[in-house]
């Protein structure tokens, strides 16, 4: 009689308790912080990362950070943004630029905007020349627009560039004329139902791991 599979539990995800034992046998004691020894580390990290000073998870994720940069228009403070640091943390990209008004809702990024590099472009032209020469050696860095506009390529059927700037519309109305025209290529996401877009942070977290398949596991 075959014997009934375990039931799945659910694993606390906010933290661990001060450092059990001597901390200073630990391999990574010099990255450690002391207040987060002594008090335990209550963020929302990964295991690897527990109790590390906030300056060395930035230094060990930029040593690993993957060649592609995520940039979002925000001309009326789009509250996605704050969502699409965070999944650009989760999917490691090198960096996120943030184009039109410099501020943004944080909210979204559940402190994540700590880890991850942001810079901001105070129009489509200066992200534009910035991406002339941000490739490796001062190459071109291809920029890649996420828009369900008429003429765009399906994402699901092209070949990702490996060093490439991604570039994503506001809620709504989408990608501004000026970012389309900046395009190398515009590329739509496949959808099957009603709906006529689909929110534009899971729009970048679904462009961002399709770069992982195509870059990191094929």
């Amino acid at each position: 009689m075959s014997e009934e599979p375990s039931e799945l539990k659910a694993v606390p995800t906010w933290g661990v308790g001060p450092y059990p034992g001597d901390p200073s046998k630990d391999a990574n004691f010099d990255r450690f912080d002391a207040e987060l020894l002594e008090q335990g580390d209550t963020r929302n990290v990964v295991d690897k990362y527990r109790y590390w000073k906030m300056e060395e998870i930035v230094r060990d994720l930029d040593a690993h950070r993957h060649p592609y940069h995520v940039a979002i228009e925000n001309w009326q403070h789009d509250l996605n943004i704050g969502s699409i640091v965070r999944n650009a943390n989760a999917f490691l990209a090198k960096e996120v630029h943030i184009v039109g008004n410099k501020r943004w809702n944080r909210r979204g990024a559940m402190v994540t905007d700590r880890y991850q590099h942001v810079t901001h472009h105070p129009t489509i032209e200066g992200l534009i020349e910035w991406a002339k020469i941000a490739g490796e050696g001062g190459k071109k860095l291809p920029i890649i627009a996420i828009d369900n506009v008429p003429g765009c390529q399906k994402i699901e059927e092209y070949q990702l560039p490996k060093e490439c700037l991604f570039l994503f519309g506001q809620e709504g109305p989408g990608l501004s004329q000026e970012a389309l025209d900046a395009a190398d290529v515009v590329l739509e996401i496949s959808q099957f139902g009603s709906t006529r877009s689909i929110n534009a942070s899971a729009a970048a977290a679904i462009t961002m791991h399709t770069w992982v398949l195509q870059h990191v596991f094929s």
